[in-house]
């Protein structure tokens, strides 16, 4: 006859363990000897091994009881629906690893495969991995406010990536990420930007969507909050002259 704790060792689990299985009804709790202590038999070992297994198996403890109760055939009916089960589990997990290790990338999961490969276009022209995710951001807003524009948008950047004059400042951009908003270089940045502006009509009022991707892109440098609010500011002294006149 073995005390609790040699049930439990015997079959390679805690007290709590064995308690718990008597709390769900699995193994039968037996009365207390005369001297106070629950003493158990050796099928009580055999009966605790085998729930065990079926618990480490992936059993559910609901299904468990019948299964210790079952025909050999009902056994092994029971055990292939089981198996099944863990299965379709195991897909699912799988599909759940594949998506996750997208997500590293942080892109394919969200955007369209168009999208992506303006990302990587930038990334092989030396763009940084701060001004990517900004980039990736603002794809993600286009797609979810007018998923219509990103088509558009595509043919835009890539003819924008074309043009050696736009590619230059984009990258100029990026460089400036990490200066001093007041750095005296950011004045010619500011002045080149505005004129690109100008050269290719850009002077219209911005729609919600640019709106919210300038607001991401200011918060994430001093530098470019500044940029992007003295080229706003420049647009809207000139809309405010044309509007006089």
């Amino acid at each position: 006859m073995l005390t609790i704790s040699q049930l439990a060792a015997t079959a390679g689990v805690t007290v709590r363990t064995v308690r718990h299985y008597h709390q769900v009804g699995l193994l039968p709790e037996p009365e207390r000897d005369a001297s106070g202590y629950r003493r158990y038999s050796a099928q009580a070992a055999v009966d605790l091994i085998r729930i065990r297994t079926l618990a480490d198996a992936g059993v559910p403890l609901a299904r468990i009881d019948a299964l210790l109760h079952a025909e050999p055939e009902e056994f092994a009916s029971a055990i292939d629906d089981i198996d099944a089960g863990l299965q379709r589990k195991i897909d699912r997990l799988s599909e759940n690893r594949r998506r996750i290790a997208e997500l590293a990338g942080g892109e394919r999961l969200v955007l369209p495969p168009e999208g992506v490969a303006v990302l990587e276009r930038m990334r092989g022209l030396g763009v940084g991995e701060l001004r990517i995710r900004l980039e990736r951001d603002a794809w993600i807003l286009m797609r979810a406010m007018d998923p219509q524009a990103v088509a558009r948008r595509v043919r835009e950047k890539n003819a924008e990536l074309d043009d050696p004059e736009t590619t230059r400042l984009f990258l100029a951009c990026d460089r400036s990420a990490d200066w001093d908003p007041y750095d005296p270089r950011l004045d010619r940045l500011i002045d080149d930007l505005d004129a690109w502006e100008v050269a290719h009509g850009r002077d219209d009022s911005r729609g919600t969507y640019l709106k919210l991707v300038s607001s991401r892109i200011s918060e994430a440098s001093p530098a470019w909050q500044r940029i992007i609010g003295a080229v706003a500011h420049r647009a809207e002294q000139r809309r405010s002259a044309r509007l006089d006149t």
